[in-house]
């Protein structure tokens, strides 16, 4: 059964990272590359603003997220985008900002969050809810915004 979404319900249109996670392929990595020229506007933020607004697109996530999973009755829908925006935020928080730092932090989230290794397997599997779509993507952040600070 194919899920049925809501563009009109502003939750569901920004759980779908504005209707970008409704593309037919790859729906991840088009939320991904959608949310490269928001981060790359936060990247211009002091830190602790660039924190702040991550902190609460963070638990604006939780929610919209977890509303939108509810509705379709999918946990972590493929098309359910905004863990995307939020964990390419993560991956390069207070990274300088260029081409070639973004898109290594793109292409390196997307491989982590694709693979899933282990502990993020485990917590994806375990933590349910807007919490357990938005977790997964944080914890593959993490580590890509630690090699960029080692080799920025």
């Amino acid at each position: 059964m194919k899920a049925v979404f809501h563009l009109r319900d502003p939750r569901q249109w920004l759980a779908l990272g504005f209707g970008v996670g409704l593309l037919p392929r790859a729906p991840g990595t088009a939320g991904t590359l959608a949310a490269a020229p928001l981060v790359w506007a936060l990247m211009h933020l002091p830190a602790l603003w660039y924190a702040l607004v991550v902190a609460g697109a963070f638990a604006l996530g939780c929610w919209v997220c977890g509303v939108t999973a509810r509705a379709v009755g999918v946990h972590d829908h493929p098309a359910i985008v905004w863990d995307e925006f939020v964990g390419l935020a993560i991956a390069l928080w207070a990274i300088p900002p260029g081409v070639l730092t973004v898109a290594a932090g793109v292409a390196l989230f997307r491989v982590l969050d694709i693979l899933k290794p282990w502990p993020i397997r485990l917590l994806d599997r375990r933590v349910t809810g807007g919490l357990g779509i938005m977790l997964d993507d944080v914890l593959a952040a993490v580590p890509v915004a630690l090699l960029l600070h080692w080799v920025t």
